[in-house]
C-alpha cells in the first residue's frame, strides 16, 4: 500500500539522540576518545575563563568538537556549521547538545572560539590524544618522518606591495585590474598589506609564487600518527629547523631514534644535527653531494624508512582535500598555526576507529 504524504503531528515527541546514532559508527569510537581528552583539558580551560564574571560562554568543549566535524565533514565556513548544528542531529549528539537546545548564533561562535585561537589549545589537544592511554599503544618512539607542506594565505597576490609604499594606489573597484609583467618582486622589498607574515614562495621550477606559510608534521611510523605539528613562515630553512625543533624532545629517550625525511633535508648542517642529538638521520639521498654515506643506507632499516615515511603525505592530502586547509581560513602565524595543528590532530582521531578495532 503506498504511504501517504499528508503531514500527520503529535502532541509529544521524545527524541533519544543516542539511540538515532548505530552502534557502530565511527563517531563513536572518537567521540569516547574525545571527552576523555577534554576531561583532561579542563584545568587548562578553567586558567582561561575569569570565574564568575560575565554571562556563561559556550562550553570549550562542545566549540572543539564543533571544530572537529567542521575538519571531518570539509565544512568550510562557521555559518555553515552552524546550519548542520541546527538539523543535523548526529552533528547535536557529537557536539553533546540537546535535541531542543537552539543553534549557537554565527558570531558568538567564532568570538568564542577566537578565545581558544589565542591559546595553545590546538597543540595541547594534539598532544593529549597522542598520550590517550588507547592511542599511545599504537604509537612508535623510536622512528618518526618529518615532512613540510605549503598552505596557501587568506591573501591575494595584489595585496603584495612594496613595503617602502612606492607602489601604485589601488585599482578602483573590489577586484581591480593589476598588471604584474616585469616588476620585481620578493619577500625583502615587498609584503601582503591583507596577511603580513605571508611569505610569497614557489613549489619548484616552473611552478607559480603563492602567497603561503609552511605546515610541519612529525609521523610515528608505525601506523602514520601524526605526534608533533607546528607551522611557519615559508622560509628556505623553515622544514630543517622544524624538524630539529619537533624531534629533539624525543632524541632524549634511551636508544637509537630514526628519523626519515626527504632529499630537501638533506645538508651537512641538518644530518649532524641530528647525529649529535643521538637520532639516525635516515634522510633520501641526494646524487650528488649527499651528506647521506654508507654508515646509514648500508641498514635495512633506511630503506623501510624511505618507504614509510611516504605516508606522511596522506594527512597533508587529507588536510587539504577534506578538511579544507588547502587555503587558510585564518591570517596570521599563531591563527594558521593553530588551525594547521588542530587539522593534524582531527587527522588521527577519524583514523583511530579502524586502528583500535584492528586486532594486530
Amino acid at each position: 500500500m503506498r504511504g501517504s504524504d499528508q503531514k500527520a503531528g503529535a502532541l509529544f515527541s521524545y527524541v533519544d539522540l543516542d539511540r538515532r546514532v548505530r552502534a557502530d559508527h565511527p563517531l563513536r569510537v572518537i567521540r569516547t576518545i574525545v571527552n576523555e581528552v577534554l576531561a583532561d583539558l579542563s584545568t587548562d580551560f578553567e586558567a582561561m575563563y575569569a570565574p564568575g564574571v560575565g554571562r556563561p560562554s559556550i562550553p570549550p568543549e562542545r566549540l572543539l568538537r564543533a571544530l572537529l566535524l567542521q575538519a571531518f565533514y570539509g565544512i568550510r565556513s562557521e555559518r555553515q556549521i552552524m546550519e548542520r548544528l541546527d538539523h543535523d542531529l548526529l552533528f547535536r549528539w557529537f557536539v553533546g547538545m540537546g535535541i531542543d537546545d537552539p543553534a549557537w548564533d554565527q558570531t558568538t561562535f567564532s568570538k568564542n572560539r577566537d578565545r581558544l585561537l589565542a591559546g595553545d589549545v590546538a597543540h595541547r589537544f594534539l598532544t593529549a590524544v597522542m598520550a590517550h592511554k588507547r592511542v599511545k599503544r599504537l604509537l612508535s618512539s623510536d622512528h618518526f618522518s618529518v615532512d613540510g607542506t605549503m598552505i596557501e594565505a587568506w591573501a591575494s597576490m595584489k595585496s603584495f606591495k612594496p613595503k617602502d609604499g612606492s607602489g601604485d594606489p589601488p585599482a578602483p573597484g573590489r577586484n581591480g585590474e593589476a598588471d604584474f609583467h616585469g616588476q620585481s618582486r620578493s619577500n625583502d622589498t615587498h609584503q601582503s598589506t591583507t596577511d603580513p607574515d605571508a611569505r610569497l614562495l614557489r613549489k619548484g621550477r616552473g611552478k607559480e609564487a603563492k602567497l603561503c606559510f609552511l605546515g610541519h608534521a612529525l609521523m610515528e611510523n608505525r601506523n602514520g600518527l601524526i605526534v608533533d605539528a607546528c607551522l611557519t613562515e615559508a622560509t628556505g630553512h623553515a622544514e630543517r629547523i622544524a624538524a630539529l625543533h619537533m624531534i629533539e624532545p624525543r632524541a632524549e629517550r634511551p636508544g637509537r631514534v630514526t628519523l626519515a625525511a626527504d632529499k630537501g633535508y638533506d645538508t651537512q648542517d641538518f644530518v649532524n644535527e641530528l647525529r649529535a642529538m643521538n637520532v639516525t638521520p635516515h634522510v633520501a639521498a641526494k646524487t650528488k653531494d649527499s651528506a647521506i654515506d654508507g654508515r646509514t643506507t648500508r641498514h635495512a632499516g633506511y630503506g623501510v624508512s624511505q618507504r614509510i615515511r611516504k605516508r606522511i603525505e596522506e594527512a597533508f592530502g587529507w588536510a587539504k582535500s577534506a578538511a579544507g586547509l588547502r587555503k587558510t581560513r585564518h591570517r596570521g602565524v599563531a591563527r594558521v598555526g593553530w588551525q594547521f595543528t588542530f587539522t593534524m590532530a582531527a587527522y588521527n582521531l577519524i583514523r583511530l576507529p579502524r586502528l583500535l578495532a584492528d586486532p594486530a
